[in-house]
């Protein structure tokens, strides 16, 4: 078997600095914006040529914070209680072979510095900020999108979502771009599936650590802490 190095093209701008409370899809948090930032070789502004005329792109990604030796079949889907397993191959885990994600996000602009890096900015990314990227394709409707797709075990948690009580001055942090994703990662129960309710957790997102509990299917944000 013949192996070949692959090496990044870009890397990943985002308000995630930890693994925690990054959504668990692409498009989960659909206002979440990112930026795609390009190497000094990899941002010749012909290599993309026609991309505006394309609403949604693939991004090929390094899960460079789940990197581990050996191969491991099996693994336990978050959402599926932490309990079951299910073969790596019928996942998403991070933990995979060559430890490769694939997102659908949506295209929202190109920009150039005027040193002339090149970036792009997305909206519905689940991306680590620093994560490397190996490379985007555009999303073709009428190839990519199957309607009458099955989901597997996944869709039984398909329509899960957490009731939101935020305290008043939330907006005082955020900017409202940062607020609608926020929230809507937090709808999406960062939790471990196996937890128990009235745990107190701590997300970092953007500059501040968002401190929550959760009871009864309602997320209570308890403090805001800048980091």
């Amino acid at each position: 078997m013949n192996e070949r190095l692959i090496t990044p093209i870009a890397y990943v701008k985002s308000d995630f600095k930890e693994k925690f409370g990054i959504p668990r899809q692409s498009g989960r948090a659909p206002d979440n914006l990112s930026q795609i930032v390009f190497k000094k070789e990899f941002s010749d502004i012909n290599a993309f040529r026609e991309i505006q005329s394309f609403s949604h792109l693939w991004i090929i990604f390094d899960f460079s914070k789940a990197h581990k030796d050996g191969f491991c079949p099996l693994v336990r889907p978050p959402r599926l209680g932490g309990n079951r397993k299910v073969g790596v191959f019928a996942s998403r885990s991070p933990f995979r072979p060559n430890n490769l994600g694939l997102s659908s996000v949506k295209f929202v602009s190109l920009n150039q510095s005027q040193s002339g890096i090149i970036s792009i900015t997305v909206a519905g990314a689940d991306l680590l900020d620093g994560t490397p990227v190996y490379d985007i394709k555009p999303y073709l409707p009428f190839t990519d999108c199957h309607n009458d797709a099955i989901g597997g075990y996944a869709d039984e948690q398909a329509d899960y979502k957490l009731d939101l009580n935020l305290p008043e001055n939330v907006s005082e942090y955020f900017s409202e771009t940062q607020l609608l994703a926020l929230k809507q990662c937090l709808q999406d129960d960062p939790r471990p599936s196996y937890q128990d309710d009235g745990k107190v957790y701590g997300m970092h997102f953007a500059d501040y650590n968002v401190k929550f509990t959760v009871k009864d299917k309602t997320l209570t944000v308890t403090k805001i802490e800048k980091i």
